[in-house]
């Protein structure tokens, strides 16, 4: 039997990834810091008791050497998360991400496994793909405009599409940059050691055991901890900008798969679901859903390292791995809902919001 390290282990897709390798026959460890914004004190409930929780920073060489004894594979999802806090919290997001990551892999350089595979985030890409021309990547001075829609570089106006693995990376805030550096690293990494290594770019990924009361976190969670509280989500910009959600078991079954073919060794592979879905609209559909009738609020701020639009072309993961998502947006969703009715939510948006106006993040 196969033994899996999953480096951030016991989060939210990390704990979703275990459960789909302890039913697929792995044995599972989880190497985890156990941040206090995201776990609030200690480990979740959610996790697994067959899962062998090793608590420890990733940046520690001693504990992630421990933590590789006996692993046939490693799957990295350690990482802060969080564009907005990471344009100024640039120091813990460069030393959680990047150098976590080279802490790693110096230890794997010691203790070789058969499979790496890291996961990487939809961010890298900056604004996804548009025709007829490429995006430019948007100004202050335009959001500082309202002018929300990016424009060709000869001021054309574009319509998104499908974003492919081959579009050029665009490193629009600090989380980027160190989510580009892990997957990089990963790769050169495997390349180097001959160890078969993949990046999974994550589109945005949503589902039971999202950290509710982490107010930088993804932006359903952000909107169900405002809702559960009897608040408005906060929408920035018009709330016309597009994002890509998939299930975070679809996402943990492509890790598993990845794990398994070899097809995507030594490549970059989005997953997501391939569907466009306005922030807005996920803001009325929540609310509906959670029984608060409560609209979405539209100040007309925008938040520094934000793009417009990014969809998924999940062409690759189909061919390379066979993977093709399989919870429709509005199951997830239904699903979603009954489990935040039964979940308590501190609503921290405020001060996060307020961090960032401090410091001149938002417009």
């Amino acid at each position: 039997m196969d033994r899996v390290l999953i480096t951030g282990g016991a989060g939210f897709i990390g704990s979703h990834l275990a459960d789909e390798l302890l039913a697929a026959g792995y044995a599972v460890r989880a190497l985890d810091v156990l941040v206090d914004q995201v776990h609030d004190g200690g480990k979740p409930a959610y996790l697994s008791a067959d899962v062998e929780l090793i608590p420890g920073d990733v940046r520690g060489g001693e504990v992630v050497r421990g933590a590789l004894e006996g692993v046939d594979a490693v799957v990295h999802l350690a990482a802060r998360v969080g564009v907005g806090q990471s344009m100024y919290a640039q120091a813990e997001y460069a030393g959680a991400n990047t150098l976590g990551t080279t802490v790693l892999l110096d230890a794997l350089a010691e203790s070789p496994v058969r499979k790496l595979v890291v996961a990487s985030s939809m961010s890298v890409y900056g604004e996804g793909a548009y025709q007829p021309v490429p995006a430019v990547e948007r100004t202050r001075e335009q959001l500082e405009r309202r002018e929300w829609e990016p424009r060709g570089a000869g001021g054309e106006e574009l319509t998104p599409v499908p974003t492919p693995e081959t579009k050029q990376p665009a490193l629009s805030s600090v989380y980027a940059l160190t989510k580009f550096d892990q997957e990089r690293l990963c790769l050169l990494f495997g390349s180097a050691y001959g160890v078969p290594a993949v990046a999974l770019r994550l589109f945005n990924v949503y589902g039971p055991r999202q950290a509710l009361s982490n107010p930088y976190t993804g932006v359903l969670a952000i909107f169900a901890s405002r809702l559960l509280n009897d608040n408005a989500p906060v929408v920035y910009e018009d709330g016309a900008q597009t994002r890509d959600f998939v299930h975070v078991s679809d996402v943990a079954r492509a890790f598993r798969l990845a794990l398994e073919q070899e097809g995507a060794d030594g490549r970059v592979v989005n997953v997501g679901g391939g569907r466009a879905t306005s922030v807005l609209e996920i803001g009325h559909t929540l609310s509906g859903l959670l029984g608060r009738e409560i609209d979405p609020e539209l100040p007309g701020t925008f938040r520094a390292g934000d793009i417009r639009h990014c969809i998924a072309d999940v062409t690759l993961a189909r061919e390379l791995l066979g993977f093709e998502a399989q919870v429709a947006l509005e199951d997830g969703l239904a699903e979603l809902a009954d489990w935040l009715q039964t979940q308590p939510a501190t609503d921290r948006f405020d001060r996060a919001a307020a961090e960032l106006a401090e410091r001149g993040l938002t417009g």
